[in-house]
């Protein structure tokens, strides 16, 4: 049987495995920085670059390594690098490929901190153009000669907008630029932005992958030469995976498909329930037929994810309502075996000024749910309970 080849939770499982000595069937922990050479003359020809070998674990180890080969299998590419954070992978992949002089586009609704990074690049003579990427003829207006990147998520946090993959990559390609996808909302499970074009993925490890909210991580995926490239930069930047990290992820990953699953079907049952809900003004969930973008969505996914974007009537209600709430766990992050809600205007996407995260849908009365495991009742009853509380 060709592993490689089959299906995606056998992968998930078994892709990087090795037996070493002692026969262990769980991946272990190679809890070390530098790793011993044989002598003088393979040290030399190790850092030399003549033989591959083990060095240092801000480069390369044997726990992330099995990480890396299984997120590459998974996104359908020829590698990946770990990191220690979603944010590391992304500033590893970016300082990768632009410098002083270049042109960014980047889609005007991404992660708060992701914004903070791209933004910030105008400091080292990086231009950055903030941009409704759904809209390719806005796309195709931005581009200039010196435009090396188009960055976006799809869907976007926080408000579930979709960008159509291939589209936006046909455009990039034909005017010499680069397409990097954060794929953490939907995980190579629902959606590989590589088949439909992209050049780079990259994912906060800390959500899905692990799944479980008990380590942070990141991962850049891609050709191998571009995470060759990627590593070296890593390497100077510093932002390593730790091999237990990397372990709880590879953990994480056995369980991926089936978790996916269930987040999937929970928050089409909680998403179903707040739009028939009077305190409820909208509900942006790419699996319900009344999202803009859903004939996109059943193109280039295969699931709906388990984020959950909607607006209340009022603005005034939304602390009401979060603090009202019992089961649901008011907290940043998503991706985690519990519910989680937050609202990004206050929270995750503060650091967006305020005019921008207005025209780009991010007003006071959004709040994102990532839906966790739990049964899909108790999680529609707590919001129902704290609903009616306002």
């Amino acid at each position: 049987m060709d592993l490689k080849k089959a299906g995606f939770s056998t992968r998930a499982i078994h892709i990087g495995k090795k037996m070493d000595e002692t026969g262990a069937t769980a991946t272990p922990i190679y809890q070390t920085a530098p790793f011993r050479f044989r002598n003088a003359a393979h040290a030399a020809s190790v850092m030399g670059g003549q033989e591959k070998g083990y060095v240092y674990s801000r480069g390369l180890n044997p726990t992330t390594k099995v990480l890396e080969e299984k997120i590459a299998n998974l996104e359908g590419c020829e590698a990946a690098l770990s990191q220690a954070s979603g944010m590391a992978a992304i500033s590893a992949a970016v300082f990768s490929t632009v410098r002083a002089g270049d042109h960014v586009i980047v889609d005007e609704v991404i992660y708060g901190s992701t914004y903070d990074l791209f933004a910030g690049l105008t400091r080292f003579g990086v231009d950055v153009s903030f941009i409704d990427t759904s809209d390719t003829g806005n796309v195709e207006t931005a581009l200039r000669p010196g435009t090396k990147l188009v960055f976006f998520e799809t869907p976007a946090n926080p408000t579930n907008k979709l960008i159509d993959i291939k589209a936006v990559s046909d455009i990039a390609h034909d005017r010499g630029a680069v397409v990097f996808v954060d794929n953490t909302y939907m995980t190579p499970y629902f959606q590989q932005p590589l088949l439909y074009g992209a050049d780079v993925v990259v994912h906060s490890a800390t959500k899905y992958l692990n799944g479980h909210g008990d380590t942070l991580g990141g991962i850049v995926a891609g050709s191998s030469e571009f995470i060759s490239l990627a590593r070296r930069t890593s390497r100077d930047i510093g932002g390593a995976m730790s091999p237990f990290n990397a372990w709880l992820i590879i953990r994480g990953l056995k369980t991926l498909s089936i978790r996916m699953d269930r987040h999937n079907e929970n928050a089409m049952a909680v998403a179903k329930f707040l739009q028939g809900h009077d305190r409820v003004d909208r509900v942006i969930y790419p699996g319900l037929k009344e999202h803009p973008q859903y004939d996109l969505a059943q193109k280039q996914m295969c699931g709906s994810g388990g984020m959950i974007a909607f607006l209340l009537k009022e603005a005034k209600d939304v602390h009401p309502f979060l603090d009202a709430l019992k089961i649901c766990t008011l907290a940043v992050s998503l991706g985690d075996a519990e519910t989680l809600i937050q609202h990004p205007a206050s929270m995750t996407h503060a650091v967006v000024p305020k005019e921008n995260r207005i025209k780009c849908g991010i007003v006071d009365q959004l709040v994102r749910l990532s839906i966790g495991l739990e049964n899909a009742g108790d999680i529609i009853s707590d919001i129902e309970q704290a609903l009616d509380r306002i």
